[in-house]
């Protein structure tokens, strides 16, 4: 597969966003818009009010994602133990904008950290809810999700490139057989649902347990391994563990999930210097190492 586009992304302020607002949904045109701290990459997003928010892709492969949540978040939001983000509006091109966009409930809680998860037990059960959804007619790998889904080979390419900018500074060696060893690990070819960005930020806790998951624009049916890549970007050893033994996750799966958590890190870390990727790498390394060693 050829390397996936890389998106050229566009800029969108607070003023263009009132536009929007007041040219199509005068009911919130009153309401004061703020850009929200540590908004995202894929969209921007800013306050409407406090119990909004408003969505807008910064790239057209991004916004191959909004058609998608129209339609399936309202069907999975009755169907999960959390509370996700249905969307409460669509929105044209207008304003000098090019693309649809969103308005959403704004979703209160803190961005997930290790120490901030309580109870990684109770924590993967939420996150694997969506894989006991009925997967029929749901949306396929593709450009829309990044080919999440679809197996870690669609990212050969940007490992390789990684890969080559670190040599000399992380074991390119053992990363190379990390990678290789999950390519290598079979998928039983059963679709389920999966939430392809399982990142920090986009998981919210509330008195330590997972009150809300958001940014559902990776979704899709398919290979659910990627969600598992939160068990090394971030939990704990502990944790680790104990989220797989709760999940009983196979061999298999384990190894496409560290997979996935071993690209997303690589290029993390062969962009620029980033402490918490370099950690979340030793931690991939120690926990593949010792897995060998016991078997």
């Amino acid at each position: 597969m050829p390397d996936l586009p890389r998106p050229q992304r566009i800029t969108v302020d607070a003023g263009q966003v009132r536009r929007l607002v007041a040219g199509q949904f005068p009911q919130w045109a009153d309401l004061p818009v703020r850009p929200v701290a540590r908004g995202g990459w894929d969209n921007f997003t800013f306050h409407l009010g406090d119990a909004l928010v408003v969505r807008l892709p910064s790239a057209a492969e991004y916004a191959l994602a909004v058609g998608k949540e129209h339609r399936w978040l309202p069907e999975l939001a009755p169907r999960l133990p959390l509370p996700v983000p249905a969307p409460l509006a669509a929105g044209r091109p207008d304003a000098g904008y090019p693309f649809e966009w969103s308005v959403y409930p704004w979703l209160p809680g803190e961005p997930a950290s290790a120490e901030g998860v309580a109870d990684p037990v109770g924590f993967a059960v939420d996150l694997a809810a969506l894989q006991s959804v009925d997967a029929a007619e749901g949306p396929q790998p593709g450009l829309h999700n990044w080919f999440r889904g679809a197996g870690l080979r669609t990212y050969a390419g940007s490992v390789e490139r990684a890969l080559t900018t670190l040599d000399g500074q992380v074991d390119t060696g053992r990363a190379r057989e990390i990678w290789q060893t999950a390519l290598d690990a079979h998928w039983d070819g059963v679709d389920r649902w999966f939430h392809g960005d399982v990142a920090p930020g986009n998981l919210l806790l509330g008195d330590g347990r997972l009150a809300a998951v958001i940014d559902f624009g990776t979704c899709g049916v398919g290979d659910p391994a990627c969600d598992t890549a939160i068990a090394w970007t971030l939990l704990t050893a502990e944790g680790r563990e104990a989220f797989r033994e709760r999940l009983s996750l196979d061999e298999a799966t384990w190894a496409r999930g560290r997979g996935w958590a071993l690209w997303k890190t690589l290029i993390t870390c062969a962009q620029k210097p980033d402490p918490d990727a370099r950690r979340v790498l030793a931690e991939i390394f120690a926990e593949y190492s010792g897995r060998s060693e016991s078997r």
